[in-house]
């Protein structure tokens, strides 16, 4: 059996726009789980499964930031037949925005509406150390102190975390090695998002996306952490509904 790339966790023909959630490092398509109960009923959700994680866990995890985004390219393209937009959190935002370009590039449809949160605009260098090579010990160490990003559940269940680490491992040297290469700014509106919390990616940082786009872009900063997406989940969602709603009204973007 092929693996599933693209999940419909609850699927809806009846919908007029499909919303394709893109996961951040070290997890799956479950995050996005809560979502769902939350936006209203003319929105889909479909979530990215990558390699390594959740329904994947036996598979390596990929750890090269453009073969990512050539495997989901392809793998979502029979998933795009509706109006569609993407929101994808931190590494995710990142993935997202090249399959976008990829998009783009293959004279294939195009999101009606970008959304990401948590990361920095892509032409703008990594000011951190790779930490993708450290021991075991000082790579959970330095990931808690950057991100607090791995459950006290996973860090007291050795199993667990021995599953875990491989993927997020591999996510890592999949931004670490990432090569921004300019290109024309997209033609479609952009949201970025920010937690006022977030001690690893700055609001400065996020507003970057701003160059990603000739289209409407619009920076809001949420209360929370670098994982925001969870603790300000109804504002995020709230935020992604409005601006849905006028990519909606929006005429189809020419293929």
């Amino acid at each position: 059996m092929e693996p599933s790339w693209i999940l419909t966790p609850k699927p809806n023909p009846q919908a007029t726009l499909r919303l394709v959630c893109f996961p951040y490092a070290g997890v799956g398509p479950s995050v996005y789980r809560p979502w769902l109960a939350a936006l209203p009923a003319h929105i889909e959700v479909k979530a990215v499964q990558l390699p390594g994680r959740e329904g994947r866990w036996r598979e390596p995890a990929l750890t090269n930031l453009g073969e990512i985004a050539d495997r989901v390219t392809a793998a979502i393209a029979p998933h795009l037949q509706e109006p569609f937009a993407f929101y994808g959190h931190s590494l995710g935002a990142l993935v997202s925005f090249e399959v976008t370009r990829r998009l783009r590039a293959s004279g294939g449809p195009v999101p009606r509406h970008l959304f990401l949160g948590a990361h920095r605009g892509p032409q703008m260098p990594n000011p951190h150390p790779p930490i993708r090579d450290l021991g075991d010990i000082a790579f959970i160490a330095e990931t808690r102190k950057r991100y607090d990003g791995i459950p006290q559940a996973v860090l007291d269940n050795p199993e667990l975390l021995e599953l875990m680490l491989p993927c997020l491992r591999g996510d890592f040297a999949a931004f670490e090695t990432y090569e921004y290469r300019a290109d024309a700014p997209l033609d479609i509106p952009i949201s970025a998002f920010g937690g006022d919390q977030d001690g690893y990616v700055r609001t400065h940082e996020v507003a970057g996306w701003r160059e990603q786009t000739t289209s409407r872009f619009r920076m809001r900063v949420i209360p929370g952490n670098h994982f925001f997406m969870q603790s300000g989940r109804d504002q995020v969602i709230a935020a992604v509904v409005d601006d849905l709603s006028v990519a909606v009204e929006a005429p189809l973007a020419a293929n």
